[in-house]
Formats: structure tokens, sequence, C-alpha cells
């Protein structure tokens, strides 16, 4: 089985902070992606969201499409309400190629608000898990029949981040909601990469490689601190820049046969972090490891 190494604009341009890489335009993100070794791109806020209009952008740098995440609302509203809301989306990413679409339910987020410390994350009571998991299931359905299967982003912030909520998730879901492994969120929520990978390898279907600073995770939780200020202070870094152990989860997808792509989502203030840099270091570092880990790259 072979990968396939994406990245995502945030490296550039910052969705949840404007304000960070705010100037840059997306020929810019594109064309140092490429010039980095990546094959392919998430979507960010700068993106076209006509196929029409994107298509022929990515297929100019030689990019494809990998996912784009998607905000869900579903105690809030109903699963059909659901699917109506996604419909444009999901056509974006089926008419370009993307297997898998990045699903977070955002409801009573505080990932993006600068003033709220992530001791502030919201949890779900009882009755709320009752409601969001047959509604996940039947938007999960739905996708899967058009070709695009979800790949659920456990998220600092949101209402599953931790490794018990991921594993509550997974109980109450059918395998047609797969589970983003997200190296970095997982270890910033004290959960452990090896062992949700281990229990979860036919579920995951999606891959982000963010790394951790240590020092600096301590901090923000020492300090009490919100998710962006933790971006702004530097939390999180490429993969090979923090402390994760990239090459054993890396060599444990191997042995369950994960054919997917890995993808670069290193939030960092691009100012101090100079973009192309620590892309051609991600993406080196991506190479290295899967080469360590008998993980085939391919374009």
């Amino acid at each position: 089985m072979s990968v396939r190494l994406g990245i995502n604009p945030l490296t550039w341009t910052n969705d949840d902070m404007p304000s960070l890489g705010g100037d840059t335009p997306l020929e810019t993100c594109l064309s140092e992606g490429k010039q980095a070794g990546f094959a392919g791109f998430e979507l960010g806020h700068k993106f076209p969201r006509d196929p029409e209009v994107l298509g022929p952008i990515l297929a100019g740098h030689g990019l494809s499409l990998v996912s784009g995440w998607y905000s869900g609302g579903l105690l809030t509203r109903s699963a059909e309400e659901e699917i109506e809301a996604l419909k444009p989306h999901l056509h974006l990413l089926k008419s370009l190629g993307a297997k898998v679409m990045v699903f977070c339910e955002v409801t009573r987020c505080v990932h993006g608000q600068r003033d709220v410390p992530l001791s502030h994350t919201p949890t779900m009571s009882e009755a709320e898990w009752q409601t969001f998991l047959p509604r996940l299931n039947e938007v999960a359905d739905y996708c899967q029949a058009q070709g695009v299967q979800i790949a659920y982003h456990h998220h600092l912030g949101t209402l599953i981040e931790s490794e018990a909520e991921i594993d509550r998730l997974m109980a109450g879901t059918q395998p047609s909601v797969g589970l983003l492994l997200d190296s970095g969120h997982l270890v910033g929520a004290g959960g452990d990469p090896l062992a949700v990978q281990k229990k979860y390898a036919e579920r995951i279907n999606h891959v982000h490689c963010k790394d951790i600073r240590q020092e600096v995770l301590a901090d923000v939780r020492n300090r009490d601190l919100s998710f962006l200020e933790g971006v702004l202070n530097g939390m999180f870094t490429v993969p090979g820049d923090g402390f994760i152990d990239y090459t054993s989860l890396f060599r444990q997808l191997a042995a369950s046969d994960y054919a997917g792509w890995l993808v670069v989502e290193a939030e960092q203030d691009p100012a101090v972090a100079h973009p192309l840099t620590y892309a051609r270091l991600g993406c080196d570092n991506l190479k290295r490891f899967c080469a360590e880990a008998g993980l085939q790259v391919t374009e």
C-alpha cells in the first residue's frame, strides 16, 4: 500500500485567525507547497468553491485536492438539514476527486476564540450524545453513498477532543464514519496517537501530521491559555520538529495497510515560522519517516 503527502494552507494563511498570513495570496500557497514537495492541498478560505474554477488552478500547479474542513452543527439541526447544508461542499470535493470530507462538530466550540482558555472546552451531555450520534450516522451514510467518506476530526476546543470522547464516537457510529487521526490535537488533549491508531486502524481514513513543542504545550496548560494563544506561542510545528514519535506511528499505519493522505497541518505565525522553510522541513521529514516505516510514497 502507498500514501500521498499533502499540506493544509494553514502553514501560510490561518482560517481561525485571518490576521495570520491574511495578505498571502493563494498562488503563493500553492506554488510554494508544490515547491516543497507536496502532491496535494486541503481547502482553505482563499480557495474558490466552484470546481470548474478551482480544478484548473490546482491542475496548473500539478496538485490534487486532498479534502476540506466542514463545520458541522448536528446538535442544532437535523441530519436532513445538515445534508442540505453540506451539499455544495460535498459537490466540490467529489468533483475534484477527494475521497474524504474533514468533518467536525463545532457547536459551542472555543478553538476560534482567543480569550477562551482550553480548560473551557465544551462537552456533550448524555442526551446530546444520543442526539448527535444517530444524526452523524445518517449524514455519513449519505456522504459515503456519494463517494466521499466522512473523516471525523477530533479537535482541541471542540466537543470531541479527548481519547475518551473518540472512544464514545467510534462506539456509537457505523463504519461510514471514518476517523481522522490528528497526532497534534490528540497529544494536546492528553491522548496517545499510537494507542488510538492501533484501536481504530480500520476506521482511520485520513491523517493530519501536526507536531507539538512540548514545553509550549506545558506552558499553555499551566497558564490556562486558549487554542489561538497556543498557536501564537508556537505550540504546533511540522512533523519532526516536536516530540511526537512519527516513525512508530507510521510503522503502525504501514502494518494496518493505511493508504490515504498524510497531511501536514501545523498552524504557526507565518511572520515567525517562514512558510516555505517549514513546508520543506515537514515534507522532507514525512518522506524520511515513511522510508523508516516502510510506507511507500506516491505522487
